[in-house]
This record gives C-alpha cells, sequence and structure tokens, in this order.
C-alpha cells in the first residue's frame, strides 16, 4: 500500500513524480496543467500535520479549501480541491508503476536530477525545440520512477523494454504516444547515458489504427472564420490561408512577410526546416493595418528600454542587437510581458496559444459545425481544399513543409465529396 500522508510528506518530490505520471497516462490533466495540481498538492502535504485535528480525508480537505478561500480565487480553491482528490485518489489504488516510496538513499534523487539536468544540457548542445526538451525530460522522469531505486549507470535495454511493452499492455497508450516515450528514452540511452539499446523488436507495439484528417468544407471555414474577431480571426485566417501550423504562426516575425513576391518564411518549423508558402492577397490590407498597431507596441517596449524578443543561441551570437530591430518583432505578440525562462530577463514573447485554441473552438460550436475542429483543423482543411482544386501533391508537399509526400497523400482520401462517381443504389429507392 502507499504510504501514509505524513510519511509522503518526507518524499515529496518523488512521490510528485509518480503522481505527475499518473495523471498523465490517466489522461485525467492536460499536461500542461500537471505543474500546478503537483503544486496544490504539495501545499496540501506541507499543511496536513496542521489539519490533524480534521477527522478524515474529507475534513481536511474541507478545512484546506476554507484556509485558501480566504487568499485565493474560487476557481483556484476549486483546482487545489481536484488536485487533492485526485491524489488521494491515486494513494488508494494499487502502486503506480514507479516507487511511490522514495529512492532508498537521497544520493539516488540526486542521480535522477543529475540525468534530468545532463538530458536538458544535450538537448540546448543539438538545438532541440523546448518542447522537445520537455517532452523527453517529461518521459525519462516517468521511466526512472518506473525503475525504481536503480542506479542511471546500471540501467539498460531491458528496462526500456520493459518500459514501453508496459505502456502498450498495462496503460493502453496510443501507437503515437508509445513512439514518443520510445525516441525520448533512445535519446536517453544514445546520448546521456551511453547505453547501448537492442533487441526492441521484442516490445509490444501499440495498435497502430489508421485515421483520416477532419476537414471543414469551404462554407464552414467560413461560417467559422465569421465568429471570430479581431486579432484571433487574422491568425485563425492566416493559418487556412498559408496552411501554417499553430506555433508557426504564433512565431511569425514582421520580416519573414513578402508583400511583394506574395509569401510567408517559415523559419525553424517542424523538423527545424525553413520553407516558403503562400500569403493571401485578401489578408495584405489587413495585415499592413494590424502591423501598425504592433509597431506602436514595438516603440513603446523601445522606449522603456525592455529586452528585445527572444532569438536563439546562435543569432544573439552572431547579431547581439538584432532582438530590438522591427524586422525580428513578432507579427503577433503578447499584450503582457514575460519572464524569459532560458535567460531570466523580462521581455515581450508572442501571444500565446490556449487563447486561440479556446476563441475557435467556441467559434466552431457558435458556427453549428458538429465536426470535432481544432485549429489545425485549418491546415488540414487548408491542403484538402488545394487537392480539389487541382494543384499537385508535389506543391502542396513543399507548401506544408512534410518530409515524406506520402504524409501528404493522406489528404487525397478526404479532398473530395465522391472520388470514383459512384452513385449509390440508394439513390434509386
Amino acid at each position: 500500500m502507499p504510504p501514509n500522508l505524513e510519511t509522503t510528506l518526507s518524499f515529496a518530490g518523488e512521490t510528485m513524480r509518480s503522481f505527475a505520471s499518473f495523471l498523465h497516462d490517466r489522461g485525467l490533466v492536460p499536461d500542461r496543467m500537471i505543474p500546478f495540481y503537483e503544486k496544490w498538492v504539495s501545499a496540501y502535504l506541507e499543511a496536513r500535520p496542521f489539519l490533524a485535528d480534521f477527522p478524515g480525508d474529507a475534513g481536511a480537505v474541507r478545512a484546506f479549501a476554507a484556509h485558501l478561500a480566504a487568499t485565493r480565487d474560487e476557481w483556484q480553491v476549486c483546482q487545489a480541491r481536484r488536485a487533492i482528490l485526485l491524489f488521494l485518489q491515486y494513494r488508494r489504488e494499487p502502486p503506480y508503476p514507479g516507487p511511490a516510496l522514495p529512492p532508498s538513499s537521497p544520493s539516488r534523487k540526486l542521480e535522477h536530477e543529475a540525468v534530468l539536468e545532463e538530458l536538458s544540457r544535450v538537448t540546448r548542445v543539438m538545438h532541440l525545440s523546448w518542447r522537445t526538451d520537455r517532452a523527453y525530460r517529461g518521459w525519462v522522469s516517468r521511466f526512472l520512477a518506473y525503475v525504481g531505486t536503480k542506479k542511471p549507470s546500471s540501467i539498460d535495454d531491458g528496462d526500456v523494454r520493459a518500459f514501453l511493452t508496459h505502456l502498450a499492455v498495462n496503460r493502453g497508450v496510443a501507437a503515437a504516444t508509445q513512439r514518443q516515450a520510445f525516441n525520448a528514452l533512445l535519446f536517453l540511452c544514445r546520448h546521456v547515458l551511453n547505453v547501448p539499446v537492442h533487441g526492441l523488436e521484442t516490445v509490444v507495439r501499440a495498435k497502430v489504427g489508421k485515421s483520416l484528417p477532419v476537414v471543414l468544407s469551404v462554407d464552414e471555414v467560413r461560417r467559422v472564420l465569421a465568429q471570430l474577431a479581431g486579432t484571433q480571426r487574422l491568425m485563425a485566417t492566416i493559418m487556412y490561408g498559408a496552411g501554417l501550423r499553430l506555433n508557426e504562426c504564433l512565431e511569425l516575425r514582421v520580416k519573414d512577410l513578402d508583400f511583394d513576391r506574395g509569401c510567408l518564411t517559415i523559419r525553424s518549423g517542424k523538423g527545424n526546416k525553413d520553407r516558403e508558402t503562400v500569403l493571401p492577397e485578401r489578408l495584405v490590407g489587413k495585415l499592413n493595418a494590424h502591423l501598425a498597431k504592433v509597431r506602436q507596441l514595438y516603440l513603446q517596449d523601445r522606449a522603456r528600454g525592455i529586452e528585445g524578443v527572444a532569438l536563439s543561441p546562435g543569432l544573439a551570437r552572431k547579431y547581439p542587437g538584432a532582438g530590438t530591430e522591427w524586422g525580428w518583432f513578432w507579427v503577433f505578440p503578447s499584450d503582457r510581458l514575460s519572464v524569459d525562462p532560458a535567460s531570466g530577463l523580462v521581455r515581450r514573447y508572442h501571444a500565446l496559444p490556449t487563447a486561440l485554441q479556446r476563441a475557435f473552438k467556441l467559434a466552431v460550436a457558435r458556427a453549428g459545425v458538429a465536426k470535432n475542429a481544432t485549429v489545425h483543423t485549418l491546415r488540414h482543411s487548408f491542403a484538402t481544399h488545394l487537392i480539389e482544386r487541382g494543384y499537385d501533391i508535389r506543391t502542396i508537399q513543399e507548401l506544408l513543409g512534410h518530409a515524406d509526400v506520402s504524409t501528404t497523400m493522406i489528404y487525397t482520401h478526404v479532398a473530395t465529396k465522391n472520388k470514383l462517381g459512384v452513385s449509390s443504389p440508394a439513390n434509386s429507392l
């Protein structure tokens, strides 16, 4: 059985790691929210000794929530209560893969932390994106929790095979999830632990299904965009008109817009590749009006002495002042300043994805579209509509930035209403 709360308190770091794995693998909480749930549980565990007068877990949770209500907003209290209830559920279930108990010695925990730090160092040296680093750290943390008290130096390919098989058999993860975990652990073994990996053919594979992308018709796109307004509508229209991924749209810089040639340049897209795609002509006027407003924000930052926008380490060294230049400023900047996690400097970041994602989901509902559409559906729709208009697959592949044309070919399966020209026998009834 998992240890009681008082014992768990002494080993909160290891317990939180296992709890985070529990939340992720069960899909109970979005990954971006897991750190907040860990924070609330840690605060509860610290306060638990002072809640001894309240009988049982339920009484302690109510007392803790009442304590928070004095200084926190109602939504924060609700989030904290749900975090604690999920933690109590985690404690009631059979021990979660990866020890709920701490390593046999404090040095083991330090060794695990050292592995994670080395992992991040290597990802930075290899110029992998921070999203890749975050995903790899998450999987390596779960893997280290799974192997328990085993020293990192004694980890072998058998542990990797066992963990990947466990994900497929016991957790029933999707094939893409298992593949991401495999990539993270392969990177760990090759570049951090220097462990040769063999015999992966014995790993039980998650079932790979064939799914078609969700695609909106031209009329549905028009109806959904009509439900958006301002900058969010402009962003969504560019994503549809140029076939952009969400992050590619958010990370656009002023210099990436070429109005004379009618194209957009995507820098360091997926796979760290640059490409050009089309700039919708009908958006030129709206983009110019938008950039006029953005320039005022840029000039305000310069007048206030705000640090320039973030650049890759290589560019920052080669062009020290580029971050303060207009050409490198975000096309869609955030309206708030934030702390750069890499440097600790206060600067302006681009707009965050969550606002557009939520607005788009609401727009889909208001437009009466029953499909499970997200902002990425606009990219699928871009490719499908180009195929329906007769553009060749190689051109579309280049616009989308696909490395393999077979990835682009999937849109041919959803491109036309009736590819074969077949009349259904039901029509004669």
